[in-house]
Parts: structure tokens; C-alpha cells; sequence
């Protein structure tokens, strides 16, 4: 069985891949296991400058596993908490994160990508929030949107449910840079990390300790609560109904 996340080293820049293809890379118990393994290895590595976040196959990652979390009552609360504390730990990091969203980053998978520092997609990626839209709280991804894009914009997005074109994110602030298609996007996103693997390894880590304290990102309380929250409306008849729908069980 392949590893459900992988992570490679080029000079001073890594490359977390989540690696579930097959499954566009959803957010099942067993891929963030090994997203945190991998990420309980950086902090200590000195030699990294620039972590680039991406996705195997075609998709960026689809968000919460929603077969996970029908079957097994735990599942929800299980699953959304190690995602809490996985975003906690992914902001945390030390080295600049970047992620390089190749694809559909929806629900969960989209708030990976704004809990890295900058993000990088095509104008033609799929992103968003569709959580309401199938019963379900974004409460684990609203501090990381808020910040990102600002209280207003964040309300709107997570209220209104839905996807928007990577062009569209690009517009309201939820990615930093946009390339015309996919086939711009290897190079490009290379081009922005070893643009940022230039800065001095200390000044990036202080920069973004000091960022990190002054926007809250630290505050690991705050997202645990959102964990609980989306668990408790996850395990409502009403959501388990709207989430067979959609699986068609």
C-alpha cells in the first residue's frame, strides 16, 4: 500500500504530497495520520527554507472523507479534530509554507491551503466551501478563511456555500498568485518557492513566528472548538440524511 503522504526534500525546499488519488486526495482518518507523521519531522529541520503543500493526480484534496464519516459514529469527531490540529500544526511549521493547489481544493482541502502562507493554483481549479450545502459547519476552516480574506468576504463565502474557479479566489484574496492553466503551474510554483527559499532562514522564521502571533494563529483553542462544533452537526439525522443523498446510500 503506497503512503498516503509523501514528502521529498530539494535543497532547501520540501514537498508534502497528499497522496491519495484515487480518492482526489479526500481527508480520510488514515491520510491525516500521516500528514501529522510527516509534519512532527520539520520543526527541527534546519536545511528546509520552503514547504510547497500539494496533491497527487489531479485534485488538490476534496475535503472531509464523507464515506468516513457515515459509517462510524466516532469517525466525525475523530476525523475533524486530528484535521484541527493538523492546520494548527501546518501554520506552526517554521519554514514558509506554500500551497501549490493543482486542482479541486473544496471544503477541508481549501482550508489547507489557506492555513499555508501563500498558495498558488490556475485560473480554471475549483475551490470553496460547500459545507452548507450539505449540512455540515466549515467551523474548522473559519478561523483560517477569516484570516485570510477578512471577516465580511469570509462570512460570505461560508454562508453562501458553493465553489468558485481559481481566477475567482484569486480575486477576493483566497490565493496569492493565479497561472493561466495547469500547465503553467509546476513551473510557476517552483519559480515562487525558490523566490522564497532566497530570503535568509532565520528572518523567515522569526517573520512568520512574529506574523503568527499578531493575526492569532496560535490560538489552537479556537479551532478545537470549531471540531467539536462540526462533529455535533455532522452527527444530526438531518446532516446524516443530506450526506446518503449526496453518496447516494
Amino acid at each position: 500500500m503506497p503512503d498516503l503522504a509523501t514528502l521529498t526534500t530539494s535543497g532547501r525546499i520540501a514537498t508534502l504530497t497528499l497522496n491519495r488519488p484515487d480518492a482526489r486526495n479526500a481527508l480520510s482518518i488514515d491520510l491525516l495520520g500521516s500528514l501529522h507523521a510527516h509534519a512532527d519531522t520539520l520543526p527541527k529541520r534546519d536545511d528546509i527554507s520552503v514547504l510547497v503543500l500539494t496533491g497527487a493526480g489531479k485534485s488538490f484534496c476534496a475535503g472531509m472523507d464523507l464515506k468516513a464519516v457515515l459509517d462510524d459514529p466516532a469517525a466525525p469527531r475523530r476525523l475533524l479534530h486530528l484535521l484541527a490540529d493538523f492546520t494548527v500544526k501546518l501554520r506552526a511549521l517554521p519554514m514558509v509554507t506554500l500551497a501549490k493547489v493543482n486542482g479541486a481544493a473544496i471544503g477541508g482541502g481549501c482550508g489547507l491551503a489557506c492555513v499555508c502562507d501563500i498558495a498558488i493554483t490556475h485560473g480554471d481549479s475549483k475551490m470553496g466551501y460547500p459545507e452548507v450545502d450539505l449540512g455540515v459547519c466549515p467551523a474548522v476552516v473559519a478561523p483560517w478563511l477569516v484570516r485570510k480574506i477578512g471577516a465580511g468576504q469570509a462570512r460570505r463565502v461560508l454562508l453562501m456555500g458553493g465553489l468558485m474557479t481559481g481566477q475567482q479566489a484569486f480575486e477576493i484574496g483566497m490565493v496569492d498568485q493565479v497561472v493561466a492553466g495547469v500547465g503553467d503551474l509546476d513551473a510557476a510554483a517552483d519559480t515562487l518557492a525558490q523566490r522564497l527559499g532566497q530570503g535568509g532562514p532565520h528572518a523567515l522564521r522569526a517573520t512568520k513566528q512574529l506574523l503568527n502571533t499578531i493575526d492569532g494563529s496560535s490560538d489552537a483553542a479556537l479551532v478545537k472548538r470549531g471540531a467539536d462544533l462540526s462533529a455535533d452537526v455532522v452527527a444530526t439525522t438531518q446532516t446524516q440524511q443530506m450526506l446518503r443523498a449526496k453518496l447516494g446510500k
